[in-house]
Formats: structure tokens, C-alpha cells, sequence
């Protein structure tokens, strides 16, 4: 392999010479480097800055000294680019924070895959996957060839369609001889949220316990971290809550049904334990964040049970030169981030994948995904790179939502948008404005903790913790329930409680109390990413349909649910956060239409980590502003009715201090 390293002979081109040479031994490449010290040649391959690096043609580096994993990605042979796809387990599960970019890498494996020759079926387990966005062709329940991918074919688990299958077949196995009044019984127990999370697993289940070998390889794409801990937990769970238990009926239909799937739960256990089978592969980016989170869930998915795990980092940046303040902050952020890993994510395996000029959307983009020659960003002359003024700042959003004096104020979006950023700096802002402010989270990650980074004087501060409300919801209905039931009786009431769904009635109840909370106060609530919040709006319009047909005809009772107050535009304003790139801004779109079929009408949008809003003259992140610029042209046209745009920040929006910046007037 040819490696042309550009310079003047200086000491940082001889330490890149060096560095080039020690990698190349390491990875037993072989290497000729060609020295180019001649100005005008320098110049006649458009380098701008030394020492450059150059490999088939292409400017691999350009301006300071690359880094030790930047150089093992120039040299790594195509086919070895990623470390998983080495003699790959047939189950991989890409999981991580929302954001880091789990369905670009777990698409871009699975097409890798493919075009080996292997059949391969890609699964999404996120109620708002965008793979359909990034295909091209339409996500269905059942396993749909990829066009222009001989040998792909990707699956969707929709929650609904999940729901209502399982619901037909538990029904089906009560017989001919069953009453009407007891199908009506099973219909009300299977209308509940928890049964379209069992019904999810159980088709997830049903791929993990798959043995007719119809695909080589089964790529999971999993939603955010907290749901799909929860989805990787329920074999055990429900293996538990099956076993020595034989009598009646749970939230989930007859029991006797229930135990006919025992043993579908227990081979997926099995196959998600066993290394042979399954590898997980935890996706992260050069984010502390992200790291501190891939770190959490490492320890759990051990604790599961899952110990063949490897770590893929997404989106490394190197700046080009050392003059352009956003791209050396943006380089900085990312290296401290990578050089404080835990040392448990440091003793895993490891893939790297840079950060592409490119959004990956279709297939030649998915493709060169994982390319190590996609590395390559050709220098040209930039348009247009200042800084955009293109809608008001957070301090403008906090002024206007001040101006209600109490309310409930949902911050909702994909995962990794900057959701609890934006909550937490719109909690401080109606704090400095002189309002009461209670913030919480639905979302199991729960991510308010580091991002406050501390106390904030006159701010409230908690979260719905699953476990705590599970345990206070069952206390209550003990409480309730134990003085009319006798020992025994009491002994089956709780055992039906143990079930895993009731943790889904639980923090329902537990949002409710939050948002009765915003008659007389303001209530700002960080949601969970947005596949698991629809399951609690659904959550939410189940319990008002109920409520309303138990208080239909008694024309003197009034009743407000949660739903209710949702809707109420005066009482509610929901906030989606996005980012400026094609798949967050469609997923916000698409998030929009779900509310607005619900009733709710979304209050603004707010466009997050603007590079365009920044500015900068890096060329591979100028290569990316172009793409800003629809962005933002698409939410002008009609997506949003008020948009409000927060820019690259040089400093990370972490403490009171920095978030309280975000929403200080001028």
C-alpha cells in the first residue's frame, strides 16, 4: 500500500511517518511511504495544511498529528474493517443511547453481510425506526426483501399489529367452549400497554428461538438503551413469573396460555446467552454521556446473562486544521471523552467509525458505511460557512412559556436529540423567571442527574424510577385489597401483582400524578425517546376510553384524565427536539402526526447542536452544512409552527451554569 505523507519534514510530518509505520507493523501491513516536500506539489493535491496524508488518490488527513485509531482505520483491509463482522454470531444486537447511531451501523453490518453472500434478516425492535427512511422501501411485520440487496430482508416488530396477533391467538386457545362473557373478560385483561410489550417480546422470542436456519444471520436494531434493557430482561422475567405458577388467569390472558410459550422464553434466554449464538454490540460515540451509558449497560447485560459483548464507537471526528474553534472543540470533546472510557469498556473489543460527510440514507451511503477507504474527505472550496441566524434562541422559548404562569411543559424527540438537555435548561430558565419548576423524566436511562450535574436552588428534581413506583403501586393495592381477602387470596394477589406489567400500570399512574401537578405549578418533563413514550400515550388513551365508558350517562360527573390535559393547548405544550440531519428531522415529523392523531398539537420545535448556527470552515463539517440547510428549509415550510434553534457549543451544556446560559436573555 502506497501512503504519501505531505509536509515540509518538520517534526510532527516525521512523527506521523513514525506512527504510520509502527500501525502498519502492528497490523502487519505492508507499507511504502512516499515523502512529499515540494510546495507546489503540496499545493497541485489541494492540501491546505500539513502534514496530509494521502492513500489511493485520497486525502485521508489533513493538518496536525492523526491519532493512533484514526491510523488503524486507514490501514485496516476493507474486509477486516469491523471486528464484528469477523466470523459474526448469527444473532448480533447493536444496542446504546439514543443517537449514537445504532441503526445506521446495525443496517450497514447487516448489508455487509449480505453482499458476502449471506441471507439476512434485519429486525427493529424501536416503535420509531427509521429504517424505512434509510431503505427506501416500506417496514412491515413480516420478513420484506430490501431492493438492490440480494440476500437482505428486514422485519418491523410493530407494537399493534404485535398486540393484536397475540391477542387472536390467546383467544384461540380458549376453545369453542368458551362463554362470551369469559372471551370479553380475556379481550379487557389483553387491551392494556403491558400486553403489547409482551406480545412485542413474544415475536421477538420467536426470531431468537428460530430453528429452521431459513437466515445465515438475524440483525437486531434496538430501540434506546432503557426499553431495550427492558425487552432483554423479559425472558428472564416471565421464565420466573411462569415457573411453579399454574393457576388462572393474569393480565396476559388464561395462564394456560401463558405456559405454552414457556418454553419459546426459555430458548431465547438460551440463545441470548450463549456467545456462540449472540453478540452484542454496544454502540457509543466520542460522548461522556454515551460512554458513562454504554458503560451502565454493559454491567447490566451481564447481569442478564450476556457476556459477548463488543464495543463499536461511531462518529470520531478529527479536525482538518488547528484554526477552526468549532472543529477543534468538537475534536477535543470527543478525545477526553475516549480517554476517560471506564476501564470496563476499554477491555472490550473494539471498532472505530469516523464521522462521514455524508447522512447514511440509501445504500451506496450504507455501504461506505463501514468502508475503511469512506474515510477519505476530498478538500474543496466551501460554500457559504457563517454562522445562520434561522429562528430564536432558548431564552426566547423560556419567555414565552413563562408567560402562562404554571403548566406541563413535555420535552419529547428521537433519542439522542438533546432532549434532557433542552428540559433541563428550559426548567432552569422558568426558575430564573421566578416560577415554581418541578422536573422530572420518564425515561428509564434517566440522564437529568449528569446533565444538572448537581443542585439547582429553586428547582424540584426527581425522576419515575420503575422500580420505586412497581413497589409503591403494589403497596397500594395491598393496602386496599388485603382486609377483604383472606390469607391465601392475598398470597394469589400478589403473585398477580409480581407479574412484569404491572411495572407498565405503575409508571402510568405515576405520569398521572405529574401531570395533575401542573395546575398550579410549572411541571417540565423529560420524556423517554420516542418509540417508548408512544407506548405511554397509549397507555394514556386506554385509560381514558375506559374512563369514559364507566362514567358514560352519569351527565353530572365530570371527569378530566390525562389525556384530557394532553390535549388542552393551554394547559400542555409539547416541545420536539431534533437535530439538524434528514432521519431526526423525518422521526419528529412522523412523532408530530402520531400526537396530532391523538389531538395533541405540538407548541414548537427546537433544532439542536446547529454546526450551521455555529459556524465553521472545517472541510469535512462544511461538507455536512448543506444538508443543515434543508433541514432547517423543511421545518420553514410547515413542519413547525415555532422553531427555536440551539448551536454547536464549544462548551458542553452540563451544570447550572452552562444550561443556564442556553436561557439567559441578552
Amino acid at each position: 500500500m502506497e501512503v504519501k505523507v505531505l509536509g515540509s519534514g518538520c517534526s510532527k510530518c516525521h512523527t506521523t511517518i513514525a506512527m504510520i509505520e509502527r500501525v502498519a507493523k502492528e497490523q502487519g501491513v505492508e507499507v511504502a511511504i512516499v515523502k512529499v516536500e515540494d510546495h507546489d506539489a503540496i499545493r497541485s493535491h489541494g492540501v491546505t495544511a500539513t502534514p496530509a496524508v494521502i492513500i489511493d488518490g485520497r486525502i485521508m488527513h489533513s493538518g496536525g498529528l492523526p491519532s493512533h485509531l484514526e491510523v488503524q482505520g486507514w490501514l485496516r483491509p476493507a474486509q477486516q474493517a469491523m471486528g464484528f463482522l469477523n466470523q459474526a454470531t448469527r444473532h448480533l444486537f447493536f444496542t446504546g443511547k439514543g443517537g449514537v447511531g445504532k441503526t445506521s451501523l446495525s443496517t450497514a453490518a447487516a448489508l455487509t453481510l449480505a453482499d458476502s453472500g449471506k441471507k439476512v434478516l434485519l429486525v427493529s425492535t424501536d416503535a420509531a425506526s427509521n429504517l424505512d427512511e434509510m431503505l427506501g422501501i416500506e417496514l412491515r411485520n413480516i420478513p420484506t426483501p430490501v431492493p438492490g440487496a440480494p440476500g437482505l430482508s428486514v422485519l418491523n416488530i410493530d407494537p399493534d399489529t404485535a398486540a393484536e396477533s397475540y391477542r387472536q391467538r390467546v383467544l384461540a386457545q380458549m376453545g369453542a367452549g368458551a362463554s362470551d362473557t369469559e372471551l370479553s373478560t380475556v379481550r379487557e385483561q389483553l387491551s392494556g400497554a403491558c400486553t403489547t410489550e409482551i406480545a412485542s417480546f413474544d415475536e421477538f422470542a420467536s426470531l431468537l428461538s428460530d430453528k429452521d436456519g431459513r437466515f445465515d444471520h438475524i440483525v437486531f436494531d434496538t430501540a434506546p438503551t432503557g426499553h431495550t434493557l427492558r425487552l432483554l430482561s423479559l425472558p428472564k422475567a416471565w421464565s420466573g413469573f411462569l415457573e411453579g405458577n399454574d393457576r388462572g388467569a393474569s393480565c396476559l390472558g388464561p395462564h394456560s396460555g401463558l405456559k405454552m410459550q414457556e418454553e419459546r422464553f426459555k430458548a431465547a434466554l438460551d440463545a441470548l446467552s450463549d456467545p456462540a449464538q449472540t453478540t452484542v454490540i454496544l454502540v457509543t460515540r466520542p460522548d461522556k454521556g454515551a460512554i458513562a451509558e454504554a458503560a451502565r449497560t454493559s454491567e447490566e447485560l451481564h447481569e442478564l446473562g450476556l457476556h459477548n459483548q463488543r464495543l463499536a464507537i461511531n462518529g470520531v471526528f478529527r479536525a482538518s486544521t488547528g484554526t477552526d474553534a468549532v472543529a477543534g472543540a468538537i475534536e477535543a470533546l470527543g478525545q477526553q471523552a475516549l480517554d476517560e472510557m471506564p476501564a470496563s469498556l476499554k477491555a472490550l473489543p473494539q471498532d472505530t467509525v469516523p464521522l462521514r460527510a455524508f447522512d447514511t440514507v440509501g445504500l451506496p451511503a450504507l455501504r461506505a458505511l463501514l468502508s475503511s477507504r469512506a474515510s477519505a474527505v476530498p478538500v474543496s472550496n466551501t460554500a457559504d460557512t457563517e454562522p445562520a441566524v434561522a429562528g430564536h434562541d432558548l431564552a426566547a422559548l423560556a419567555d414565552e412559556l413563562a408567560a402562562a404562569g404554571h403548566g406541563l411543559i413535555m420535552v419529547m424527540g428521537k433519542g439522542g436529540v438533546g432532549k434532557t438537555t433542552v428540559a433541563a435548561a428550559l426548567a432552569i430558565g422558568l426558575v430564573q423567571r421566578g416560577k415554581t419548576v418541578h422536573l422530572s423524566t420518564t425515561d428509564p436511562a434517566a440522564h437529568l442527574a449528569g446533565t444538572l450535574d448537581g443542585e439547582v436552588p429553586g428547582l424540584r428534581v426527581d425522576r419515575i424510577d420503575p422500580k420505586v413506583e412497581t413497589q409503591r403501586y403494589v403497596d397500594k393495592i395491598m393496602a386496599a385489597k388485603s382486609p377483604h381477602l383472606n390469607e391465601q387470596e392475598q398470597a394469589l394477589l400478589l403473585e398477580d401483582l409480581r407479574s412484569p406489567c404491572t411495572e407498565e400500570v405503575a409508571v402510568f399512574h405515576a405520569f398521572s400524578r405529574i401531570v395533575s401537578e401542573a395546575r398550579s405549578a410549572f411541571v417540565v418533563l423529560d420524556t423517554a425517546p420516542t418509540g417508548h413514550s408512544l407506548l405511554l400515550m397509549d397507555a394514556t388513551g386506554a385509560y381514558h376510553r375506559q374512563m369514559m365508558r364507566e362514567f358514560e350517562g352519569q351527565g353530572g360527573a365530570r371527569v378530566v384524565t390525562p389525556l384530557m390535559r394532553l390535549q388542552d393547548g393551554a394547559y400542555t405544550k409539547i416541545i420536539l427536539v431534533t437535530l439538524p440531519e434528514v432521519t431526526p428531522v423525518s422521526q419528529a415529523a412522523a412523532l408530530q402526526d402520531d400526537l396530532r392523531r391523538a389531538s395533541i398539537e405540538p407548541y414548537a420545535w427546537v433544532l439542536n447542536k446547529s454546526v450551521l448556527a455555529a459556524g465553521t470552515q472545517d472541510p469535512l463539517l462544511a461538507a455536512r452544512l448543506d444538508g443543515e440547510r434543508k433541514q432547517m428549509a423543511r421545518m420553514a415550510a410547515g413542519l413547525a409552527k415555532r422553531s427555536f434553534i440551539v448551536p454547536w457549543l464549544t462548551r458542553p451544556p452540563i451544570g447550572g451554569t452552562e444550561l443556564a446560559r442556553l436561557v439567559s436573555g441578552p
